[in-house]
């Protein structure tokens, strides 16, 4: 069988034939009819009548049929051919293809489908362990473990920085230190991408395609460039997948929205250096070959260099100090050129190939994933609709921003239309509260009451009167707690009233409920984190705050009232001995959250390792809140 599709591709050299014209030229159909018959003695009449109304014409899903089918073909053959036919000259009455020609022809497709065929077995693999090894280690935490073992494996293999002692902090300015345990994960991708790329290659001699001349070397140099080019391509949805908010395994998983970005940059390094070196080598052979010249006009070869040479550009232009200073422009760039990207590799496809191989089928597959990540965020900035959001400044540092009529935990992100033109800028601002203060509540009881636990403080316990008078008093809102540093949150500070749109709600990532105690680290803003945990929490809490005033305290005193509490205004809190003190000789289960600065986050995930692999009986658990760059 191998032998007729190939007698096809031979016949082509030389100019480039019309599907009509294989269907209908008899010199053609001939030909062909009297290889298969002579050299396929062993495959089922309907088979060879079903690769003959398939792959005749071409391999397009609209090509047209054959004029006559396989055995109305090779009856019409008027005499037995005589006449050898030779590659590149004219094909004009019925010929016979020698066994060498054959043979020949028959090593070169049959090697190449099966190496398409693993090529595309691998990329497979690939995509689904990128996705589903995350679901299968976050369920590890359904088993019961000892929880001593659990703190020393934790603090041995999973919490600590992969070197050093920072991960939140850039090294150097320009990276994050991942952590151990998204070290070796990072390490599976590197690893299984490096194998999947040089293992699985065959060839065969004689070989019409790679003839002697070039040889073996020539087959697996070309197989290998075909291979890290799938596997760039199967890197591409995987990449996608990480970078939403949307993100799937987000609930499918514990790992954080944080831990996926960092994944999804990692990934995006390695597909863009894939799609270098496939067409590096490309360029090679072609240079080689001496087609370049004419090669390179073409449109697939256009294509292919703008998808490379724009995910390329991506990467130095993703850098963390173009994204932490310039976030606004990195968000309209990044997203203008990976759709540079997405359109560069379809095209490169479907002007090469066509749909003959399905390498399209990767890109539709991310398109559909990011489709699908921006179709939810519309769904959820329209189910909330356009609100009015409220801005009170707290000190030279921060402003509360109000938003009635909305609810939700956790955080969410905010789009101020009105204040830029580009209105897709938004902005992520962790929930600080979800009931807001009536307009018609004394200004002395509108941030100093516990309004989201009357009926359950002691303060509003006095009467049944009395709780109905404060609930009547309230509203059901949203407050975020925002740090002026510039871009549009500094534009807030001028105004009063505005336009928002609300993209939530993204809820606290884990629960934590099955901790006895839960302690709070918290650095000025980081409390809006805290506070839906401490809120939600059913055992013992405590809040360690430090804040470089006392007015963003004030604020929130409401929210955090009934809270056991240390606070620390403008001074540094010792976090060795807080931790110290809370875990050493503590014989119940407990949580530690921590949000806030990255130098903060750091130092607890340090002494929290340190004194999980030195003390004895510590039963732990890390959680880090925080946006991450």
């Amino acid at each position: 069988m191998h032998g007729g599709m190939i007698m096809k591709r031979e016949m082509d050299m030389g100019s480039e034939t019309s599907p009509d014209c294989y269907a209908t030229d008899d010199a053609f159909l001939h030909t062909l009819a009297h290889c298969m018959s002579t050299h396929c003695h062993d495959v089922a009449v309907w088979d060879l009548e079903k690769y003959w109304n398939m792959n005749v014409a071409g391999n397009q899903p609209n090509q047209p049929l054959p004029k006559a089918t396989y055995q109305q073909t090779l009856a019409d053959i008027p005499t037995e051919p005589t006449d050898t036919l030779v590659v590149g000259e004219e094909l004009n009455h019925t010929m016979v293809v020698s066994n060498e020609d054959y043979q020949g022809s028959y090593n070169a497709q049959g090697v190449f489908e099966k190496m398409e065929d693993t090529n595309e077995r691998y990329g497979i693999a690939l995509l689904v362990s990128g996705a589903i090894i995350p679901i299968v280690f976050s369920f590890l935490r359904f088993i019961p473990f000892p929880t001593t073992l659990v703190t020393k494996f934790n603090s041995w293999f999973i919490d600590p920085p992969a070197f050093g002692t920072r991960h939140k902090t850039p090294i150097a300015g320009l990276f994050h230190m991942p952590t151990r345990g998204q070290a070796f994960f990072i390490f599976y991708l590197i690893a299984i991408n490096i194998i999947l790329s040089a293992i699985g290659f065959k060839s065969s001699q004689p070989n019409s395609w790679y003839p002697s001349v070039l040889g073996t070397d020539g087959q697996i140099v070309s197989y290998f460039t075909n291979r890290v080019g799938v596997l760039s391509f199967a890197n591409i949805p995987l990449l996608f997948l990480y970078a939403g908010r949307n993100n799937i395994l987000l609930s499918l998983t514990n790992w954080s929205h944080g831990t996926f970005l960092l994944l999804h940059r990692w990934v995006a390094w390695i597909a863009t250096l894939q799609a270098i070196l496939h067409s590096i080598i490309y360029l090679q052979i072609y240079v080689h070959d001496g087609t370049h010249a004419s090669e390179s006009k073409l449109p697939y070869w256009i294509w292919g260099v703008v998808a490379t040479l724009c995910m390329s550009i991506l990467l130095p232009a993703s850098m963390l100090p173009i994204r932490k200073n310039l976030y606004e422009f990195f968000l309209a760039w990044h997203v203008l050129l990976s759709i540079f990207v997405l359109v560069g590799c379809l095209w490169h496809i479907v002007a090469r190939f066509q749909h003959q191989w399905g390498y399209e089928n990767w890109i539709y597959t991310a398109i559909a994933v990011w489709g699908f990540e921006r179709m939810m965020r519309i769904a959820r900035l329209a189910r909330n609709g356009v609100k009015t959001a409220r801005v009170t400044i707290v000190d030279e540092d921060y402003i509360r921003v109000n938003i009635e009529d909305i609810s939700g935990s956790g955080h969410a992100f905010l789009y101020f239309p009105t204040l830029t033109w580009r209105i897709w800028e938004n902005h992520p601002f962790s929930v600080a509260s979800t009931v807001l203060p009536s307009n018609d509540l004394p200004d002395t009881l509108k941030y100093d009451t516990d309004i989201e636990k009357l009926g359950s403080s002691s303060e509003a316990s006095d009467s049944d009167s009395r709780e109905r008078r404060y609930q009547s008093l309230t509203k059901v809102g949203m407050t975020f707690l925002v740090r002026t540093k510039g871009g549009i949150t500094s534009q807030l500070r001028s105004q009063e009233t505005l336009p928002v749109l609300v993209e939530s709600a993204y809820g606290p990532h884990e629960d934590l409920s099955q901790y006895s105690r839960l302690i709070c680290i918290a650095g000025g803003v980081g409390i809006t984190a805290c506070i839906p945990f401490l809120r939600a929490h059913p055992g013992a809490t405590k809040l360690y705050w430090g804040a470089r005033s006392r007015s963003i305290m004030d604020v929130m005193a409401s929210s955090l009232r009934g809270v056991e509490q240390e606070t620390y205004v403008g001074k540094r809190m010792n976090i060795t001995d807080v931790l110290r003190q809370e875990m050493v000789g503590s014989a119940t289960t407990m949580a530690v959250l921590v949000s806030g600065p990255s130098e903060m986050a750091d130092e607890v995930r340090y002494v929290i390792g340190e004194l999980g692999r030195q003390e004895k009986g510590i039963r732990v658990k890390l959680l880090e809140e925080a946006f991450s760059w």
